[in-house]
């Protein structure tokens, strides 16, 4: 097997000296997976991504990324490579214009004058947004500032890219816009980890769904294995994606086979029993 792009080993953080977050978190992260990570509120989810992403120190334990263990020498390396979109947009922009707001970034890696021109207009080309350059970030709409949040990671070039719930408070117009990006992100070879209380969203997104509970990560696998595995799901207080209930119970009324390959979004299901009915 490759060497992963992340480790973690026994991962503890601790806020205010007795509030545990994290509780031993051991995790390897190849690239190019898509990882949906899912749990109750509180359950360590986006404090995890903050120890990872390096804005937070952790209590306890060790990450490596490529191979080097992360100290405070090679933070910035972290930093660099692993880059977040906050739930909240307006948490994370800062800048007066769109264009300056996706400058921010590329600017404090001490690149090239022309190299910032260059991603800055590939990342507003990216995310459709370059007739707003020169728009104050904090007058736009809630989808176009997620938008904003977005090009800025894109204009990092960051090979990791976390997002925190970034379905939260998206109509479903810019909902479908969020994962048409995520795919693209992905067909280009981008590694993801998204966190979402959107069942749904994971079990057709994902190659791989992590549970948090009470700072541990309490279920790892695919997204079948996990949303069939009750005990986990009652721990989590989750509920099974519409789609695995739906073919769940046709296959238990007889009206379909048990084949196995479990449809995990609506083009495969029409398929799926277009097949079956044609039989």
């Amino acid at each position: 097997m490759k060497e992963p792009v992340l480790q973690v080993n026994n991962l503890h953080y601790t806020y205010n000296g007795k509030d545990m977050a994290l509780d031993g978190v051991h995790l390897t992260i190849q690239e190019k997976e898509r990882i949906a990570v899912i749990g109750s509120n509180g359950a360590g989810k986006s404090t995890f991504f903050l120890n990872i992403n390096g804005v937070l120190t952790p209590t306890e334990g060790e990450i490596f990324y490529r191979g080097t263990k992360i100290t405070r020498k090679s933070l910035k390396q972290l930093r660099k490579n692993i880059g977040i979109v906050f739930q909240d947009a307006d948490n994370q922009i800062i800048a007066s214009t769109v264009m300056a707001e996706v400058s921010f970034g590329p600017m404090n890696l001490k690149l090239p004058r022309e190299e910032v021109k260059d991603r800055v207009n590939m990342s507003l080309d990216y995310m459709n947004l370059s007739a707003l350059r020169d728009r104050p970030p904090h007058y736009l709409s809630g989808g176009e500032k997620k938008r904003v949040s977005i090009a800025d990671i894109i204009a990092m070039k960051s090979e990791i890219i976390i997002f925190d719930e970034p379905t939260a408070s998206l109509d479903p117009v810019n909902a479908a816009m969020l994962e048409e990006v995520l795919d693209k992100l992905s067909s280009e070879g981008k590694t993801l980890l998204i966190s979402t209380h959107d069942v749904d969203f994971a079990y057709r997104w994902a190659d791989r769904i992590l549970v948090f509970g009470d700072g541990q990560i309490i279920a790892d696998g695919t997204p079948l294995s996990v949303f069939q595995d009750e005990a986990v799901l009652n721990r989590a207080n989750l509920k099974r994606p519409m789609m695995l209930d739906v073919y769940t119970e046709l296959i238990k009324s007889g009206l379909l086979p048990d084949s196995g390959n479990y449809p995990r979004d609506m083009s495969s299901f029409r398929k799926c029993l277009k097949n079956n009915i044609s039989r």
